[in-house]
């Protein structure tokens, strides 16, 4: 098949561009890099022609409200009006496990409004909600800096490594439409605070961790114990955070 993969030069994006050419599919990694951009419209036509299967990786520039919603309203109606044109037979995009749980926070907003078109796109989709990614750990750290302490919820996670994401991405990608939602996680539930508290520890992060039910999940809303966690039937990756922490530091 001929595969677009939008975002196709990202962290997600490059490992499933990877998987799907490694079975023999004709892959294009589609980005503003490469002439293809969505919220322009730019190289679009061209890029999805003969396209049976588009993969949207793409994510917005910003966590802010008004950027997000304009990015992926935007890039979702170009996405869709070049998909319909092109005969596109199944999309596939990445979204997150908890969006509706996080609508507090102005990107998820964006992310629900990502959602919204593709359900009525009239085109047949698969969603992928995903729990965090390990990448992001230092990120989710960051965000609850402050000067020298980290102040970060005990809820419950179930963090994922980016290649167990691309592995359920691809196979997103060559399996039928479900016209519907499936979710992926990592293989352990941990507390947040814990699992960032390994990473300091390992990292030898000097600053002092604060564990505070009320902290705000990326400086915007509070979390509990079902925010962020997938529900039973979630397609469970197999890399384990020290697994991915110990490999992770033998690239550096």
């Amino acid at each position: 098949m001929k595969i677009v993969v939008i975002g196709g030069t990202g962290l997600i994006g490059s490992k499933t561009v990877e998987r799907l050419r490694n079975k023999g599919h004709d892959v294009l990694a589609a980005s503003p890099n490469s002439g293809v951009n969505t919220v322009t419209g730019e190289g679009l036509a061209a890029a999805l022609a003969g396209a049976q299967v588009v993969v949207d990786l793409a994510n917005s520039p910003s966590f802010e409200e008004k950027v997000a919603i304009e990015f992926f309203e935007t890039a979702g109606r170009n996405l869709f009006a070049a998909e319909t044109a092109a005969g596109v037979r199944h999309h596939v995009a990445l979204s997150v496990v908890g969006t509706d749980r996080l609508q507090g926070m102005g990107y998820f907003r964006g992310k629900m409004a990502q959602e919204r078109l593709i359900k009525e796109s009239g085109i047949p989709y698969t969603i992928v909600h995903a729990t965090q990614f390990f990448e992001f750990t230092s990120a989710i750290a960051n965000a609850g800096a402050v000067g020298d302490t980290i102040h970060l919820s005990p809820a419950y996670f179930q963090p994922m490594a980016a290649d167990d994401v691309a592995d359920a991405m691809a196979d997103a990608a060559l399996a039928a439409p479900l016209n519907g939602m499936i979710e992926i996680a990592g293989p352990e539930r941990v507390r947040l605070s814990e699992l960032v508290g390994r990473f300091l520890k390992a990292t030898k992060d000097p600053r002092k961790l604060v564990v505070d039910p009320h902290a705000l999940y990326y400086g915007a809303v509070e979390i509990d114990d079902r925010t962020l966690v997938p529900g039973e039937n979630a397609r469970i990756g197999s890399i384990h955070f020290d697994d991915w922490l110990s490999h992770s530091a033998q690239q550096k």
